[in-house]
């Protein structure tokens, strides 16, 4: 957490320039364009990450599909993340997020300027009305999202994953869009070790999953293979001595 503080303090200038405009962008009648949202959001990204001195390594692009919506699952380590994604994604990203994490100073603004959905823990109806707008954003619009399929992150300190929640999967089946698994590999660096040291986290895009490969597995089966993927991906890292 030493990182995230510093970072704070050190962009508290930043933040005072930039939350505003995120959140000047984020308002329908200023009419502002998903390009100028997003080159905005990656702007205040790429300015944070230079403070708090976090490169990002994007591996897999090309397995990215060029057209059309999909949905990537990603592992979950720290408040990083999403920022990761985005920062090297080329198209309009959007994640869904707690919603109680989403009310907080800047994440809000955030979640707002990259059109984000919110979901709260412990309410099934609006958890559904939640991963059903993805899918129809996803169907309908070709709109690219990620969703962390683990929840929270608590307080890690390797890559390990925790067991995936099979019910955020429901979106790609409603949508029939291609699945990405999504590692993200050291993130927990970021903002969860009391370090100032240069740190590297490197996001990988594995081959798509697409609907005609998954549509007649039951979603824990496409969610399991999912972390499977994505912890085979993980146990090639080499071991801590």
């Amino acid at each position: 957490m030493l990182r995230f503080y510093v970072v704070i303090i050190l962009s508290a200038f930043d933040i005072a320039y930039f939350v505003p405009k995120m959140a000047s962008y984020a308002k329908k009648k200023k009419n502002k364009s998903r390009e100028e949202k997003y080159a905005l959001a990656q702007q205040v990204i790429r300015k944070m990450s230079r403070t708090a001195k976090i490169d990002t390594e994007a591996v897999g692009v090309e397995n990215l599909p060029c057209e059309g919506g999909y949905i990537m699952y990603a592992n979950h380590q720290g408040k990083y993340d999403a920022l990761a994604v985005m920062r090297e994604h080329k198209r309009f990203c959007s994640a869904l997020m707690d919603s109680e994490r989403a009310k907080m100073f800047i994440a809000k603004q955030f979640m707002d300027l990259t059109e984000g959905v919110r979901i709260e823990k412990g309410h099934p109806r609006q958890q559904i009305r939640a991963l059903t707008e993805i899918a129809d954003r996803v169907r309908d619009g070709g709109d690219v999202f990620l969703i962390f399929p683990e929840g929270g992150y608590g307080k890690k300190v390797d890559n390990t994953t925790e067991k995936f929640n099979y019910g955020c999967f429901i979106s790609a089946y409603k949508a029939k869009c291609p699945v990405v698994p999504t590692v993200i590999i050291d993130s927990y660096k970021a903002f969860g070790v009391n370090s100032l040291k240069r740190t590297t986290v490197k996001v990988k895009y594995l081959p798509p999953i697409m609907y005609d490969e998954y549509k007649d597995m039951k979603t824990p089966e496409l969610c399991a293979e999912v972390q499977r993927r994505i912890d085979a991906e993980i146990a090639k890292l080499p071991k801590k001595i």
